[in-house]
């Protein structure tokens, strides 16, 4: 990861979490009222999860010990996986799921180091073969496309950040009742995992230089 990216993000984490959860739970209640049909898969729960959505993502940066990039590429999972299975809505009865898995995958991509899907299952409150199952899901449901360039992971950020700032300084935060969470980010195709201008590629060059 690049250390210049690194850095800032330290120091605003627990805020990004905030803002991450804030909308997350927005685009939640927004398709828990849709009307449109819905297709139901295993990331949904039979009941709504009596922890919150903050709680949930405080409990696994608690415990889950990734790097904070990993959260901004969760992010950017999730509004891959809606993009490619509009069917598949993330509501209150699935978002927990969602959450864990886009966190399990983003650590494996992008962290050297990683617990493994047991200690997931654990963090998450579901078993490990249910995390097993989901991850596959996952994964399949984005088409295995977990590469994340740059300046994809540079303008989700930012939004985020902004979103932040907005929640601080003004109580409130808008979210278009929509799909996708951010459509206008991912301009560009999709790189394969060869791409030069990918996170884990600036990681991976880091490492060797301090090699």
């Amino acid at each position: 990861m690049n250390q210049d990216l690194q850095e800032p993000m330290a120091e605003i984490m627990p805020n990004i979490i905030t803002a991450m959860s804030y909308l997350l739970q927005r685009v939640s209640e927004t398709n828990d009222h849709l009307s449109q049909k819905q297709s139901i898969s295993g990331f949904h729960g039979i009941t709504k999860p009596s922890i919150s959505i903050r709680s949930y993502l405080e409990r696994i940066f608690k415990y889950a010990n990734c790097s904070h990039s990993c959260y901004i590429v969760a992010y950017i999972y999730l509004d891959r996986f809606i993009k490619k299975q509009p069917f598949l809505l993330i509501n209150s009865f699935s978002i927990h799921r969602f959450i864990i898995t886009s966190v399990l995958l983003s650590a494996k991509f992008m962290d050297d180091l990683c617990y493994n899907n047991g200690y997931y299952a654990q963090v998450g409150g579901i078993s490990k073969e249910e995390m097993n199952m989901l991850e596959l899901d996952f994964l399949f449901g984005i088409g295995f496309q977990l590469n994340v360039t740059v300046s994809t992971f540079n303008n989700y950020c930012s939004f985020l950040h902004r979103e932040m700032v907005r929640l601080t300084n003004m109580n409130s935060l808008s979210v278009e009742p929509s799909l996708s969470f951010r459509s206008s980010f991912e301009t560009k195709p999709v790189m394969n995992t060869l791409e030069e201008d990918s996170l884990i590629t600036h990681h991976n060059k880091k490492q060797l230089a301090a090699a």
